[in-house]
């Protein structure tokens, strides 16, 4: 028998705002002291009473809008009971069962030679708040014992929740919807997107049925995944692992599993936890959020052109290739570096001809260059500035520089910010033409060479 996997996921994204979710601390916990953006709100002190951060409630509908889901006239806040060392209240502030976004869909680009995008749709986007952190401390073994360090800096940094309807068929299809999420939530402006950095993590839940059925059998839920690659691995092995178990007769028990991503399996972790474990009820604290549809619109009205438009649009303006379009507005700072520079291409050259070429060196050299940097990851941090850039691709373009000497100057440019034409003067790189300048070169070769002259 063929099974197909079934696979929903939750995504948490940290929103950059400057204050927290209920609070007026910072929320700049990374870059602070250990317990120094902290207040008696988010230490939960008794008496304490929250206030929503309108800027986080703002970025919530602009998710939602992006995702092209339903923004609720009317939400409210619960109060989500869990006893972990992490939350100090005891509880999370979160959203149950009115939520601020609903019944929207995301779209994948077309797989397998179809002409049609993959669209897997969202259930919902709600507003939450982030915990605090633990460290694990091993013992010394000089008398200090296991023991672990609390920092409360994290505890109320806004969380957005995007969860998605279990549309997503394949392994492969998860990255490609965490990927293009990711893009999203950078275009938007409303958060760094960052597996690494821990601002944008993934659970993802995981069933298998047979092939052309579609009923939902028991599934689990995987979380401990920190990088794009780990959840590709993790819904390959936990796919796998139940296609084993519904094949020797065996039940699959819908549970809690932690990604191993050393070993490469999953581990049970604790028995699923379903919504009434949480004994979700209104939070009393906040009344309901009643969202104007007047300021639906005006966030609607001051949203950037979206991945998708842009990926169709430089096809169009710029006759760039679909692969080509796809690499340079995957993030928004290397889609508006590429229009920056060819805006700074000279008056009345070929626009689509000077796009194609700025399009081949962002993906190419500049592509190279940033995976094998460790101090620049990000194109915002190149010390090329887009004229520069633009600059080079010109003398490339009119042969100024041959292809060798191109990419030295491109490499000397990315290492030190300088502009080309110095450095082309600096090391004699301007390629040589003209009957003038050839002439006595070719003089003075066959003046050095008698023999050969003679043979000939």
């Amino acid at each position: 028998m063929e099974y197909e996997p079934v696979i929903g996921l939750e995504i948490h994204v940290q929103l950059s705002t400057k204050s927290k979710m209920y609070c007026s601390c910072g929320a700049d916990y990374q870059s602070a002291e250990p317990n120094t953006r902290v207040c008696p709100v988010c230490l939960a002190l008794p008496g304490v009473l929250p206030v929503v951060n309108r800027a986080a409630v703002e970025a919530a509908m602009k998710i939602g809008l992006a995702l092209n889901c339903e923004i609720a006239e009317v939400t409210k806040f619960d109060r989500k009971n869990y006893p972990y060392p992490d939350l100090m209240k005891g509880y999370q502030i979160s959203q149950f069962d009115v939520p601020i976004a609903v019944g929207g869909w995301l779209e994948l680009a077309p797989e397998n030679g179809s002409e049609n995008p993959t669209r897997i749709g969202i259930t919902r986007v709600h507003m939450e708040e982030d915990v605090a952190r633990l460290t694990h401390v091993a013992g010394d073994g000089h008398g200090r014992g296991d023991h672990a360090l609390m920092d409360v800096n994290r505890a109320g940094v806004p969380l957005m929740e995007v969860v998605s309807e279990p549309d997503i068929r394949s392994p492969e299809q998860a990255e490609a919807y965490i990927l293009t999420l990711q893009s999203i939530i950078q275009y938007l402006g409303v958060g760094t997107a960052s597996m690494e950095e821990g601002s944008f993590r993934c659970d993802a839940n995981v069933s298998v049925r047979p092939k052309g059925t579609e009923t939902l059998l028991e599934r689990t839920e995987i979380k401990n995944m920190n990088r794009v690659r780990a959840v590709e691995r993790a819904l390959a092995y936990e796919v796998r692992r139940q296609v084993k178990q519904h094949e020797a007769g065996e039940r699959v028990v819908q549970e809690t599993r932690g990604w191993d991503d050393e070993r490469g399996l999953t581990v049970p972790q604790r028995s699923k936890e379903e919504a009434h474990d949480y004994r979700y009820f209104p939070e009393p604290d906040l009344p309901p959020l009643q969202i104007g549809r007047e300021w639906v619109e005006e966030v609607r009205a001051a949203l950037p052109e979206l991945p998708a438009l842009r990926w169709a649009r430089f096809q169009d303006e710029y006759g760039l290739s679909t692969y080509d379009a796809s690499l340079i507005t995957s993030t928004r700072a290397t889609a508006d570096y590429f229009e920056q520079t060819v805006e700074a291409a000279p008056a009345g050259d070929m626009r689509s001809a000077f796009a194609k070429e700025t399009a081949n060196w962002l993906n190419g050299e500049m592509a190279r260059l940033l995976h094998a940097s460790e101090a620049a990851g990000d194109i915002s941090d190149v010390k090329i500035g887009p004229a520069q850039l633009a600059q080079l691709v010109e003398m490339f373009r009119t042969r100024e520089l041959n292809n060798a000497a191109a990419k030295q100057v491109f490499e000397e440019m990315f290492r030190t910010g300088r502009d080309p034409g110095a450095i082309v003067s600096e090391k004699g790189l301007a390629k040589v033409s003209g009957e003038d300048e050839l002439g006595p070169v070719i003089d003075a070769v066959i003046a050095g060479n008698e023999a050969a002259v003679s043979d000939y």
